[in-house]
């Protein structure tokens, strides 16, 4: 039942979001004539496209629309079992098949319209403009310079930026220009205007394709396709099936047209996409013209390059689905053939993605294919495992003496510049020993696993001892694979990095070519986004602020990279001997690896640990480091240098791992909270331990799509009483969240009358809505603010162990005092309080992004929420 009311939800959602979606597209083309409101003189044509219209309806307007909505959903449409299905077969129908291929499809479509109505309020209130005039926003801090002209013409030349195509139309935010792999760095204008050509006959003809795949599920028409053949257009078939349906005289007359309009009707102009047509191609006709007003021009324009963008990403993920599911709408029910549902139980099959094979190369279910393809994968990774700890290296050691006569080990150079240093003899020797290793000392035999040598030892030493059979084996199999797929990615990464700047080590001030140089010379702008900043942190210039944030950066980092040796040495090495604390009896081994170590270490030594960070930190000066000008470097010379320039790029180096330290000990916190433990399962993707996480499916809280989540394992311990604590706390904070997220809206539309303060002279009206206030209440304000908190938390709602988390004994519905409650229906109860939780989520990230936005822009006003 629960099931079916949310669908049902889902499904009106879905074909509001549609109608909405619509709503916003047709006002750009076609308004009602008359009037709205005559009583008001207000017309069609006077109310806005978009979210500006909220305000422009009058009170009447929105009670006929609510009474409307209300009637329908009272009297009209009233549920009869099966969501979604009034009756009117329209949209349904009478067989089941159909019925349910429709209600699927329209599912997926306002699950879209959902996606679409969201994204198209949010460049509403972000432009003021229902379709993203983005020349009103004034504030973005990543518009590009210089004012965009009218039409197609480029900007004139004093106004034109350095890449010289900057201003033409298709340049959106918030990427402005974007051209990464500097197809137009050439200046070639010709070039240029021949490939926006190709882009916007591809994005039309993908627009149709996309509406050829969406109508067809709703109409079709009637009599022959091809009454020579018998073809019927009902018979048909949605999605690439139709390639192979179509006779070979429908083809010919399809490339026959297409030819026609590309060599005969469509001449170019000399503006990409501009045949003479008019707007739309009614030109062809006689039914229209081209748009002479520039500022419609220009933005109808860029809507139409958008469209084609977006349809062409559409289109090829059309394709995709319907190529993977013989499906055109993707019934995964009939995806038998999937290339993930085979071979799941070999050795590199590994969570988050299981057995990934998403090019289908094993869903013929040829095992001897698999089998040498797995043998390749290991060779590759143990070879790039190696070539990546060559290129760390040299960084630090090399062989002293000569590598060939002349030519010392010194003097060749890390990374691909050795390639042309080795001499012809040494390629031969390199090539010699790869051909003994592959054809000699370790060849394939066929009885044995993938990369699994009868003379090869543990890490590959010949006639070496070998592990035994079991678990252990498998994990360090795993990890092999694991490792070796890490190891192919990070030295494509490496040479990519070596290409672009000529060193292993990536020294940008070698990559003169790259477009993205910014603040060059700072610590840690590092290919290949240079200097990174997409939340303009950094956009007030102030030198100082960069420093110190850093340095921090450096700190979190090292800290960072710690933590993840940390997570992995006690699994590798062990543990220390004896006791971390005698007096507590607590021993090193007592202490779990990972997130359960938290809850073991006693306060004592929470406090030295924070004693000791303060001490170091003190030690520092206290950022001493960044207040001179060199964030990080606090003189430990084992990891910087008395060298300026070894220095930098082991400092440059240090920023890139702790990088991805950051990102690493966050997934590690996510995997052991997920599994519970950090043992096998934690690395190896077996299912979460039991009694963990698993321990609390059933409370309240529990929502779809997540489940129960708990990604920092606070509650892998199973301990009820915590729990029960924590959740009181997540409620409280949600409720808070709620009456803050309310507080932040409503002062923009009432105040009360009179003074906050008689004493301070301070009206209601003075007080600034947002964080602004916080500045502004007086003393005796926050005083009597945290009294009346301390009342409600200790004396009228207070804890009562016997009751639920959040159920206090003289609590109302809506937290009254003394009311009525609780609710008597236990489903209706339980429903509404998981709506409360979840809520109060919402409103907690609510409350956190209204704080943000509203520091970041200084106001509440129309300019807090974009427009």
């Amino acid at each position: 039942q629960i099931f079916k009311r949310r669908r049902e939800t889902e499904i009106k959602h879905g074909r509001v979001a549609m109608y909405a979606a619509i709503g916003y597209i047709v006002p750009e083309y076609f308004k009602w004539p008359g009037y709205l409101s005559p009583s008001l003189g207000l017309s069609f044509e006077d109310v806005p496209n978009g979210l500006a219209a909220i305000s422009k309806v009058p009170g009447q307007g929105w009670s006929q629309i609510v009474a409307f909505a209300g009637y329908y959903e009272l009297f009209v449409y009233k549920y009869n079992g099966t969501p979604g299905d009034y009756g009117w077969k329209a949209i349904t129908s009478s067989d089941p098949d159909t019925l349910n291929k429709k209600l699927s499809a329209e599912i997926a479509n306002g699950r879209l319209a959902m996606m679409a109505i969201i994204g198209m309020f949010f460049q509403d209130g972000l432009t003021g403009s229902a379709w993203g005039d983005w020349a009103l926003y004034t504030d973005s801090p990543l518009r590009s310079t210089g004012k965009f002209s009218p039409g197609y013409n480029t900007l004139p030349e004093w106004e034109k930026p350095k890449n010289g195509f900057e201003g033409l139309v298709g340049d959106q935010p918030p990427l402005g220009f974007w051209d990464p792999a500097g197809y137009a760095r050439d200046g070639n204008v010709e070039n240029f205007k021949r490939r926006r050509e190709v882009e916007l006959k591809h994005g039309r003809v993908a627009m149709f394709a996309t509406i050829g795949y969406i109508v067809p599920e709703y109409f079709k028409f009637d009599g022959d396709l091809s009454p020579s053949s018998g073809l019927k257009f009902a018979d048909v078939p949605n999605g690439l099936k139709a390639l192979g349906v179509v006779p070979a005289a429908g083809w010919a007359q399809i490339l026959a047209f297409a030819g026609f309009i590309e060599t005969v009707v469509n001449k170019p102009t000399g503006e990409p996409g501009n045949y003479g047509k008019g707007f739309l191609s009614l030109g062809t006709l006689g039914l229209g013209s081209s748009i002479q007003d520039p500022e419609i021009r220009v933005k109808k324009l860029a809507s139409e390059i958008s469209n084609g963008r977006l349809a062409m990403f559409a289109i090829i993920g059309m394709f995709f689905q319907d190529g993977l599911t013989g499906s055109a709408w993707g019934d995964w029910a009939l995806y038998t053939g999937s290339p993930l549902r085979a071979f799941e139980n070999e050795l590199g099959v590994q969570a988050p993605v299981g057995f990934f094979d998403p090019f289908g190369m094993t869903k013929d279910g040829d095992v001897e294919t698999f089998k040498r393809r797995r043998a390749t994968e290991l060779k590759n990774g143990r070879v790039a495992m190696l070539a990546a700890m060559g290129y760390i290296t040299p960084e630090y050691f090399r062989f002293p003496g000569n590598c060939a006569t002349g030519l010392k080990f010194a003097d060749i150079p890390n990374g691909l510049a050795a390639l042309g240093k080795v001499p012809g003899a040494g390629w031969t020797q390199i090539f010699l020993f790869l051909g003994m290793v592959e054809k000699s000392l370790y060849t394939h035999d066929p009885t044995r696993a993938p990369g699994d040598f009868k003379n090869g030892g543990v890490l590959g030493v010949p006639n070496g001892s070998t592990m035994v059979e079991g678990e252990a084996r498998t994990k360090k199999l795993n990890s092999e694979l694991a490792n070796g797929r890490l190891a192919m990615m990070a030295i494509t990464g490496m040479w990519f990095q070596d290409g672009l700047t000529g060193s292993a080590w990536g020294d940008w001030s070698l990559y003169t070519d790259s477009p993205l140089r910014a603040f060059e010379n700072e610590l840690g702008v590092q290919a290949p986004v240079g200097f990174w900043d997409p939340i303009g942190f950094t956009a007030d210039g102030d030198v100082e602020a960069f420093k110190r944030r850093r340095a921090t950066e450096l700190k979190h980092g090292r800290i960072s990279m710690l933590a993840c040796m940390g997570y992995m040495t006690p699994e590798i090495i062990g543990k220390f001997p004896g006791y971390l604390s005698p007096s507590a009896g607590l021993k090193y081994a007592d202490i779990p690896n990972g997130l359960g170590a938290i809850s073991k270490v006693p306060w004592e030594g929470w406090f030295q640990m924070v004693f000791y960070c303060l001490f170091v930190e003190y030690k520092s000066g206290f950022g001493k480091d960044w207040k001179e000008g060199t964030p990080g470097d606090l003189g430990w010379k084992m990891l910087t240098a008395s060298n300026p320039e070894k220095k930098q790029r082991k400092l440059q180096a240090e920023i890139a791992n702790s990088r991805l330290a950051m990102t690493a000990i966050m997934a590690m916190f996510f995997q052991n909270g997920t599994v519970g433990t950090t043992g096998p399962e934690m690395w190896i993707g077996k299912a979460p331990v039991p009694g963990s996480a698993w321990a609390f499916e059933n409370e309240l809280g529990v929502q779809a799509p997540v489940g129960y989540f708990d990604p920092l394992g606070m509650s892998s311990d199973g301990c009820v009483e915590t729990f029960k604590r924590r959740r009181e706390s997540e409620l409280k904070n949600g409720r808070v969240a709620m009456f803050a997220a309310m507080g932040y809206i409503t002062p923009e539309y009432f105040r009360w009358p009179g003074f906050l303060s008689p004493s301070a002279n301070l009206k209601f009206a003075d007080v600034p809505n947002g964080l602004a206030a916080l500045s502004k209440v007086p003393f005796l304000g926050w005083a009597q603010i945290l009294v009346f908190c301390g009342g409600v938390d200790f004396g009228l709602y207070r804890a009562d162990p016997s009751r639920d988390p959040g159920d206090y004994e003289n609590a109302g519905i809506l937290g009254v005092p003394n009311a009525s409650g609780p609710m008597s229906d236990a489903e209706g109860r339980k429903k509404k309080l998981n709506s409360e939780l979840a809520n109060g989520r919402l409103a907690m990230v609510a409350i956190l992004g209204m704080m943000f936005q509203n520091g970041t822009v200084g106001t509440t006003g129309p300019a807090m929420w974009g427009f």
